[in-house]
């Protein structure tokens, strides 16, 4: 039985997947009405314990016990647990595009009368759940021309549809711009005050600081700590989560810059689909040995001036020069921006950077065939001995480089996005986001990196929302604003404030940045 002050109880939680502890021994208890955070680096077991509380991992396939609402739980399925008001949210958003929002909605759970579905009462319904979660849609919008934000707050829609009483959060704002976190932890707190117990999955420390009313931090498979509203604070959380205290959480370096290794001249791109030109005679230079941030409010132009030189991956009209070590640059694909020594690890690493279903060795080989060919046939012995050497350098945390990619943590995934980018040997490299969806330690693990490949006398360019992280790594940061580089700041004199300053100069007003564009 559940204690009186509980309204679940995980004891002795223990969970195992072929050579791998998952989980062992992992305690959690979480009393009704309460936020309650758990903390802890990629592949600790966080969303693994959440599978198990929610019947994705079925009863008989784990050590320990469940205590629900004062009984035994033995969930077989999703179903079950949902039966029960447990209604979990994943971070991979489960929306069908294609359909309305009133049709996600009620998905497997049709408001119907003697099997004919009622669109009127679904269309009603919907939109009372949608004002409760504060969006302002119509019920019959497509999914897919809503942005992320809206997503997950139909999400909540829907856990509220199906009369939630634990809604399990996994990593809820991990894509959302500053402005669609603050509405979501707002929501939260509501959902809160009218009694709906929740527990959240972040990296953001600064959030669970906000809504958390205790923590549960979980390292290596086990628990390590709970603490009180009163006793969280980031450093301690940091220090639970990596079992050390990280005083600097940015890597030392002693910069060796050399001469300039890539020069970007004139650079223009416009719109792929409408006639607006969205880079505008952009133009940067980085030398050898030098991380280069490039900063900007959302929508300024750093993603898409990353891809459009990458290949042309991005845009149409594409006009402009590129020299790499002194020679003109052909980008005109993404084979020959690799052949010029450019390489370009995307913001989006489940779709767009690694192919989840393949192993870490194909992975890691992909961008490089040639790497792992003998007389013009592939070796899967070479591909796996390269593989190999990446996984055992670049500390990816798993038994065999034959394990799939999509089974990795995100912080292990992106060490293979970075192993499949480096077997090219690019001179110059472009990070956009690095670091997003990782824990602290992993981000360390990231830097460190960054600066191995600064000291080898390469070139990184970093793009990140995070501005912390581009003041901590980088040696001087290009400002970008509606698509031009509108300036630069060497370290010594780079700072929030000057960043803001350059862009508000440029013309954007200072309520465009407070209403949800984030500084990057």
């Amino acid at each position: 039985m559940t204690s009186s002050s509980s309204l679940l109880e995980m004891r002795n939680i223990g969970k195992s997947f072929p050579g791998v502890r998952a989980l062992d021994q992992v305690n959690l208890s979480v009393a009704p009405g309460e936020i309650h955070a758990i903390c802890g680096e990629n592949g600790a077991g966080k969303s693994t314990l959440m599978k198990v509380l929610s019947g994705v991992y079925p009863a008989g396939s784990y050590d320990g016990e469940i205590h629900y609402d004062g009984a035994t739980a033995s969930f077989r399925s999703i179903r079950d647990s949902e039966a029960k008001g447990i209604i979990i949210i994943h971070q991979e958003l489960a929306l069908v595009p294609l359909l309305s929002i009133a049709e996600n909605m009620f998905l497997g759970n049709e408001v119907a009368n003697r099997g004919v579905i009622s669109w009127p009462e679904a269309w009603a319904k919907t939109a009372a759940l949608l004002q409760k979660v504060g969006l302002r849609e119509s019920p019959q919008t497509p999914v897919e021309k809503l942005g992320v934000g809206k997503q997950q707050l139909i999400e909540i829609a829907k856990a509220l549809a199906k009369d939630v009483r634990l809604l399990i959060l996994d990593e809820p704002t991990a894509a959302l711009q500053e402005n669609d976190s603050a509405k979501l932890l707002d929501l939260m707190l509501e959902l809160k005050a009218q009694g709906v117990t929740q527990i959240i999955i972040s990296h953001k420390l600064n959030e669970i600081r906000r809504v958390a009313d205790r923590v549960t931090v979980i390292r290596d498979g086990s628990t390590v700590s709970t603490m009180t509203r009163d006793e969280i604070t980031e450093d301690r959380i940091i220090r639970d989560m990596v079992g050390r205290d990280m005083a600097n959480r940015y890597p030392h370096r002693e910069p060796q810059i050399g001469e300039v290794l890539m020069e970007v001249r004139d650079w223009n791109v416009t719109h792929p689909e409408q006639p607006r030109q969205v880079i505008r005679d952009a133009g940067f230079t980085v030398r050898r040995g030098e991380i280069v941030g490039i900063a900007g409010l959302m929508g300024s132009g750093r993603t898409e001036l990353a891809m459009s030189l990458f290949g042309r991956s991005y845009g149409r009209e594409i006009r402009g020069a590129v020299t790499i070590k002194g020679e003109r640059a052909d980008l005109s694909t993404v084979p020959a921006a690799i052949a010029a020594g450019l390489a370009y690890v995307t913001e989006d690493r489940k779709h767009l950077g690694l192919i989840l279903d393949e192993p870490i060795a194909k992975n890691v080989s992909l961008a490089n065939l040639r790497g792992i060919a003998e007389r013009g046939v592939l070796s899967r012995g070479r591909e796996a001995q390269v593989a190999e050497g990446y996984r055992q350098a670049m500390r990816i945390r798993t038994p065999t480089v034959f394990q799939q990619v999509g089974n990795l943590s995100g912080g292990n995934q992106q060490k293979v996005v970075l192993s499949k980018w480096l077997f090219t040997e690019p001179d110059v490299l472009i990070l956009d986001e690095p670091t997003r969806g990782i824990d602290v330690g992993a981000k360390y693990e990231i830097y460190n990196i960054m600066n191995e490949l600064a000291a080898q006398g390469r070139g990184v360019v970093m793009i990140s929302s995070e501005m912390p992280e581009l003041l901590g790594m980088c040696d001087r940061i290009c400002v970008m604003n509606e698509g031009r580089i509108i300036g630069e700041l060497p370290k010594a004199e780079a700072s929030q404030e000057a960043i803001m300053a350059m862009i508000l100069r440029d013309g954007t007003s200072e309520e465009d940045v407070t209403n949800g564009e984030r500084v990057a």
